[in-house]
């Protein structure tokens, strides 16, 4: 890992800047991947446990993932990188499309020494993980979709500002500090080009393509997102792995809203243990399974 305070050749930025605060219990990190300075968090002490790694989503830097992935990071050898051309880290001299965002993920973790981990996304990040698993399925253990975006329910652009706009007044206030920021940095030449990518990426033939344990988890008051319904009935097309969670009461952004739920969910699923609510958060949104796919894992006793 290189550790020097000077940006490398291939990055646009000028020099790695560390917060000045940390934004969670997570150690703060750089490290250099095909030429571009990589900024990410980690377990401060991993835990001898499977790597899961956290992918934002469109615009944004992984801070927002942030409440969800502290909660997990004793549990699991955690990760939440900001990709290349997001949040601190470089750009490519080129914008990056979703595959692009594919290989930065896999190398990064190359990059760490990691052969396969669990990934976890949110938005565009889901996107990542379905083009992740078809170009390397032999290196995914799991898949975490939350609030999965990109299809056709999000086209055309200015449909998409709109829910996004929707979804804004639904976030928790908190969400605009981390959010803005990340927005301006990203910038506007860089949100069109990114954006039409991500429309034109087959995300649902890739996610019924699926040949591992993979949770989907959506939010009933979600924009972005068609209804549970048509969610279930899209679901339910083909036999396949995929166990589908609605958060009730959460929007998109159910990583940094509501995190205790989520990481719940989350050591459940990878526990292959039935779906009920946190007990440690009662009266919090419900938990409510609508599809549980016919491959997917059984249900294991929680005792062994």
């Amino acid at each position: 890992m290189a550790e020097s305070s000077r940006a490398s050749a291939g990055s646009r930025r000028p020099a790695r800047r560390t917060p000045k605060r940390p934004a969670s219990s997570l150690a703060e990190r750089w490290t250099t991947i095909d030429g571009i300075d990589v900024f990410y968090r980690e377990s401060p002490e991993p835990p001898d446990a499977p790597v899961m790694m956290h992918l934002h989503g469109f615009g944004l830097s992984g801070r927002y993932l942030l409440p969800t992935a502290e909660r997990l990071g004793d549990d699991f050898h955690t990760f939440v990188p900001d990709l290349p051309g997001f949040g601190r880290s470089g750009r490519a001299a080129d914008a990056l499309d979703i595959p692009d965002l594919a290989h930065a993920a896999a190398r990064f973790l190359d990059d760490r020494g990691v052969e396969s981990a669990t990934l976890v996304g949110n938005s565009m990040g889901c996107p990542i993980i379905l083009e992740f698993a078809y170009r390397h399925p032999e290196r995914l253990k799991r898949a975490v979709l939350v609030s999965p975006a990109g299809g056709v329910y999000n086209q055309p652009l200015r449909r998409a500002v709109g829910q996004l706009a929707r979804d804004g007044v639904r976030e928790p206030t908190r969400m605009a500090r981390v959010a803005v920021p990340d927005y301006l940095r990203f910038g506007v030449p860089s949100t069109f080009k990114l954006f039409r990518a991500l429309t034109q990426y087959p995300s649902l033939d890739r996610l019924l393509e699926l040949h591992i344990p993979t949770l989907v988890v959506i939010g009933d008051r979600d924009p972005l997102m068609p209804s549970p319904a048509r969610v279930q009935e899209v679901a339910g097309r083909t036999d396949n792995h995929v166990l589908v969670v609605m958060v009730e009461g959460a929007a998109h952004a159910i990583n940094f809203s509501h995190p205790g739920e989520l990481s719940h969910l989350i050591r459940l699923f990878m526990a292959d243990q039935p779906i009920i609510d946190d007990p440690d958060s009662p009266g919090h949104s419900r938990l409510q399974e609508i599809h549980r796919g016919a491959h997917h894992p059984p249900i294991r006793d929680a005792g062994i």
